[in-house]
């Protein structure tokens, strides 16, 4: 009886810490991905929620997304926005589905050829993340037929983005504009 009794406390201890291994592996795997080619985001914030392989692969296609903004190659955009991607905040003139954030970094890049963009915050909350970001770079190209002279870009912009199955399906974003055009002198400040 009294080796049954301690085989019991002794599955009753090693099954939680079996149980606590497994897990601890699970929840020591990175958040973020840190392959080189990829932006890292400043900070991540996942809340009070469980970090999941699913939650690793929402953070690893934002990061996706953004090296495409950081660096105009589409090959990061076609790895992150799915085919029949739905821009809920289109502006007039651009392009529906994944040919819109191509044209908007082409207008960018062609008034701004070394832009960046840096992914300052990311919130996660499911299979939808937000995204602070601060792009930068030279008014050195073209924009609205006006050539710049160097003056240097300092704007910030939010997304909410939507992860479907394996791509992001859906967005909404807001950039501030207004000031991008203030600092390449297109529009009077004040």
């Amino acid at each position: 009886m009294k080796l049954l009794t301690a085989m019991a406390a002794l599955v009753a201890v090693t099954l939680p810490m079996v149980a606590c291994s497994t897990g601890t592996m699970t929840t020591d795997q990175p958040l973020v991905d840190s392959a080189v080619d990829l932006v890292a985001p400043g900070t991540v914030n996942v809340g009070d929620a469980p970090v999941t392989d699913r939650t690793r692969e929402v953070v690893r296609i934002a990061q996706t997304l953004y090296t495409f903004w950081n660096t105009g190659d589409t090959a990061y955009l076609d790895r992150a926005v799915d085919p029949g991607f739905v821009d809920n905040t289109l502006p007039p003139g651009r392009p529906q589905g994944p040919a819109g954030p191509v044209a908007a970094s082409n207008t960018f890049r062609a008034a701004v050829p070394d832009l960046t963009c840096e992914l300052a915050d990311l919130y996660v909350t499911g299979d939808t993340f937000t995204a602070r970001l601060i792009f930068r770079g030279h008014f050195t190209g073209t924009y609205d037929g006006r050539t710049g002279a160097g003056q240097p870009i300092d704007f910030g912009a939010i997304d909410i983005q939507h992860v479907g199955d394996a791509r992001i399906d859906a967005d909404w974003h807001l950039e501030d504009n207004l000031t991008f055009l203030q600092q390449a002198e297109l529009v009077a400040v004040g």
